[in-house]
């Protein structure tokens, strides 16, 4: 499922997806960012941005792949993000980013507790779901 869902992720020649964030008393946000995975890490970095400060607040998000209808097999996560403000974290992983990053970026680290693989042909229907998650190992 982590080599589908990477396939997935990187389908566009580097990693990205819409991320969902929440925050309280409010409905989700959902929002297109780029992912990357660094040293078995998934990683994203966000401008300053009512996403960014949704992560902040309440870690909790979702992040599925873009869907593509030529192949719609289709890739979601769920799990906490941690805000990472270590110098020589963020020096690390902004050194194998694939654009320019700054001081006003904000990295996080997204722990995976949930994943659901869809797997489907262009005519298929309905998906055939995998599902995995941290708690049942």
């Amino acid at each position: 499922m982590a080599r589908s869902g990477r396939r997935l992720l990187e389908a566009s020649g580097h990693g990205s997806g819409l991320l969902a964030t929440v925050r309280e008393g409010t409905p989700p946000r959902i929002h297109p960012v780029s992912v990357d995975i660094i040293d078995g890490e998934l990683w994203v970095f966000l401008l300053p941005s009512p996403k960014l400060t949704d992560l902040v607040r309440d870690g909790r998000y979702a992040l599925h792949t873009h869907h593509d209808l030529a192949a719609p097999d289709e890739f979601m996560i769920r799990g906490r993000a941690r805000h990472v403000e270590d110098e020589h974290i963020r020096a690390k992983i902004g050194s194998q980013w694939h654009f320019e990053v700054d001081e006003t970026n904000g990295l996080f680290a997204l722990s995976v507790e949930s994943a659901v693989f869809g797997a489907r042909g262009p005519d298929e229907w309905p998906p055939r779901y995998s599902r995995w998650s941290a708690a049942r190992g």
